[in-house]
C-alpha cells in the first residue's frame, strides 16, 4: 500500500530527520521508502518541505503527488500556505498552533488538529532540536503508516548514544499529545485554533 506525507516547516527547523526514519523504517520492514526534501534559496528562514513516500512497491519517482497527500504536518505559516493545497480533500493536516493559522476554508476541507511540536521539544522535552523526533511520534500516531515499535528502533538507530534518552522522551510525547488530540476531536473553527496559542510564542 502506498502513503505520500508531507512535513513543512522553514529552514533551520529542522524536519528532515523524520522523514528520513520513516522512509528507514519502511525500508526495514521490507518496502519501499524515499524522502525528497524541497529548499527555497534562503536556507535558513525559507519555506521548506520533506515528501515521504512509503510503498510495498518499487518508487520510481521520488516526490508525492499534489492533491494526494494524505497527511502533512507544518510548523510554519509561510510553508503552510505555500504547501498546503497538495493535501487532498479530507486529509489529515497537523499544525503547530503557535506559528500556524489555518483559515475556515481549510478547517473546513482538511482534518486539522492544532498540537505545539516546538512548545513541547522546547518545554517539556527540555532541547528545541528533539522537534523533528516529537512530530515523529505524532505523525506515527495519527496515521498508523507503519508499526510503532519498528519506527521507535528506527529512530533509535540514527541519534546519537549521549541522546538516547532526550529523543525517546520525545518520540513518547509525540504520540501521547497526537492521541490526545484525536480523543478530543479536530479543530472546526479558527477562534478554536487561535484559543491554542500560547502566550508566549515560542522562538524558532
Amino acid at each position: 500500500m502506498r502513503h505520500q506525507l508531507r512535513f513543512t516547516g522553514v529552514g533551520g527547523q529542522g524536519v528532515l530527520l523524520a522523514g528520513e526514519i520513516l522512509a528507514a523504517a519502511k525500508i526495514k520492514a521490507g518496502g519501499y521508502g524515499v524522502k525528497a526534501a524541497t529548499y527555497t534559496s534562503q536556507v535558513r528562514g525559507g519555506p521548506t518541505k520533506v515528501d515521504i513516500i512509503l510503498d510495498d512497491e518499487e518508487i520510481l519517482y521520488p516526490y508525492a503527488n499534489e492533491g494526494e497527500i494524505e497527511y502533512m504536518l507544518s510548523t510554519a505559516q509561510v510553508s503552510y500556505n505555500q504547501f498546503k493545497g497538495g493535501v487532498k480533500d479530507g486529509g489529515i493536516i497537523v499544525f503547530e498552533p503557535n506559528l500556524v493559522t489555518p483559515t475556515q476554508e481549510d478547517l473546513d476541507r482538511w482534518e486539522m488538529y492544532a498540537i505545539p511540536i516546538i512548545s513541547i521539544a522546547k518545554e517539556e522535552v527540555g532541547n528545541v532540536v528533539t522537534q523533528s523526533v516529537v512530530a515523529l511520534g505524532v505523525t506515527i500516531e495519527m496515521t498508523k503508516v507503519l508499526d510503532e515499535e519498528l519506527v521507535y528502533e528506527t529512530m533509535i538507530s540514527k541519534v546519537p548514544p549521549k541522546f538516547i534518552e532526550l529523543n525517546k522522551t520525545a518520540y513518547n510525547l509525540g504520540v501521547k499529545y497526537a492521541r490526545e488530540a484525536k480523543e478530543k476531536g479536530r479543530i472546526k473553527t479558527v477562534a478554536e485554533a487561535e484559543a491554542l496559542k500560547a502566550k508566549d510564542i515560542c522562538a524558532v
